[in-house]
């Protein structure tokens, strides 16, 4: 059963997100325990970031990018291609 929930945020875009966020934490050669060491976070917090079950703010997602050394804007410059007028809130 598939446990995200169901709100339209985490539909469409914010998977999207939540995919580049995994290729740029494989492309950066990192495991979730090494992404989370350096936000000084528990391994569950990136676990619940990559599988949906929990939103990042703004600030989070850039720290986040910081560590993977991944280009924030481009990250969201291809997540809002994604947005369609079905995926606005």
């Amino acid at each position: 059963m598939d446990k995200r929930v169901t709100k339209s945020i985490y539909l469409g875009p914010y998977d999207f997100l939540t995919e580049r966020l995994i290729a740029a934490r494989k492309a950066a050669k990192m495991t979730q325990m090494e992404v989370a060491a350096k936000l000084e976070k528990p391994q569950s917090f990136v676990s619940k970031y990559e599988h949906s079950e929990r939103r990042l703010d703004v600030v989070e997602f850039l720290v986040v990018c910081q560590v993977l050394k991944a280009d924030a804007v481009d990250i969201i410059e291809q997540t809002k291609a994604e947005i369609t007028e079905d995926h606005r809130l």
